[in-house]
């Protein structure tokens, strides 16, 4: 049900004073039953006032952004009782306690698909950077060292297998792209039937079987309770001798650790890496300083278009939410019922949906 703006109360929307494309502002600022309040990161009485009340909490979906102390836990929900519905910026929410917003009546929606595009392109920037040596090329170029080109050679990733863990809007993506490159693609998502990945264009596979095939491991899942250390020293030993592992999904699924033990042993070639345990990680940490690791600053994602979609995506849903429309990317769908009652109690009227 959508409800006329001029029949509804003025509902406040809060985010922190961090970077955001400026269509979100834009979008919001066109409905004149809403207000929007920029509150500051590293502010306290201030932010806790605005956060206090506010009825949407647009949050930034990078841990590593935003102080813990604004991030959405039980205990800022405790703090904020009018607060009606998060929005996490990014496909990810690792900002977002959901089953703690769920028990407190809080609708949480994220940003999935928005930059699946930007994301995906990541994937092969770093797949290609890896196996043709263009960080290598580019140094000994730099340095004047350069005299053989055989010393630098690359491999093709044509007849591959790529094994694709998680095959949501990212992955499908991905595995689009990776026909065009002649690979093979495999993929094993719990959350996705066999007929789906078939028709993302993968062939459905179980993880153990996943990690026995693949030349190419990629990473397209959340990190959440099941995903965590999911890429232990174990998984790492039970790839491919030479395969290759990426990641553009979250620091956390994989051991770092490991990963470079893997790599020290040789048992992996190589890894491509957007996402860290900590971002920006240590410079002396011991993945970058190896010449078969392509590393980036978390920014799959980081693109112009991506980030304009993020925000248009997120005050969108945000609208939504606060006319009594269900937005598309709601995370606890099970909240619904009781988050309508909580918006009509704020004298929005809505109707079951």
């Amino acid at each position: 049900m959508s409800v006329p703006a001029d029949s509804r109360p003025g509902l406040r929307i809060a985010r922190l004073d961090l970077w955001i494309d400026p269509a979100f502002d834009a979008a919001i600022g066109q409905d004149a039953a809403l207000s929007l309040q920029v509150l500051p990161a590293q502010g306290e009485a201030v932010t806790a006032a605005g956060l206090a009340g506010a009825h949407a909490y647009h949050v930034s979906a990078a841990k590593d952004e935003v102080p813990a102390r604004w991030q959405v836990s039980a205990d800022l929900l405790a703090q904020c009782p009018q607060l009606l519905c998060v929005s996490s910026g990014g496909a990810g929410y690792d900002t977002v306690d959901v089953a703690a917003c769920t028990r407190a009546g809080v609708a949480v929606v994220n940003q999935a698909g928005a930059n699946a595009a930007s994301v995906a392109e990541m994937t092969f920037a770093l797949l290609l950077s890896l196996v043709k040596r263009l960080g290598e090329s580019e140094a000994a170029l730099r340095a004047g060292t350069a005299v053989s080109r055989e010393a630098l050679m690359g491999h093709e990733i044509e007849g591959r297998v790529l094994g694709l863990v998680g095959i949501g809007e990212i992955g499908r993506k991905v595995a689009r792209i990776a026909a065009g490159f002649g690979l093979r693609v495999i993929a094993c998502d719990p959350l996705v039937s066999p007929e789906q990945i078939r028709e993302r264009g993968a062939e459905p596979v179980s993880f153990d079987a996943l990690l026995a095939q693949a030349d190419i491991v990629s990473l397209h899942c959340p990190l959440d309770g099941v995903t965590r250390g999911m890429f232990d020293a174990a998984a790492f030993r039970r790839m491919k001798r030479g395969a290759l592992f990426i990641s553009t999904a979250r620091g956390g699924i994989h051991d770092e650790d490991a990963l470079l033990a893997a790599l020290e042993s040789g048992h992996l070639s190589g890894a491509g890496l957007d996402v860290w345990k900590v971002e920006p990680p240590p410079p002396r940490s011991g993945l970058l300083q190896r010449a078969d690791v392509v590393a980036a600053f978390h920014t799959g994602g980081v693109t112009h278009e991506g980030r304009r979609k993020v925000a248009q995506g997120s005050a969108s849903q945000i609208m939504d939410m606060l006319a009594g429309r269900k937005p598309p990317r709601l995370l606890n769908p099970e909240v619904w019922p009781r988050f309508l009652q909580r918006l009509s109690q704020c004298g929005v009227p809505v109707q079951n949906s």
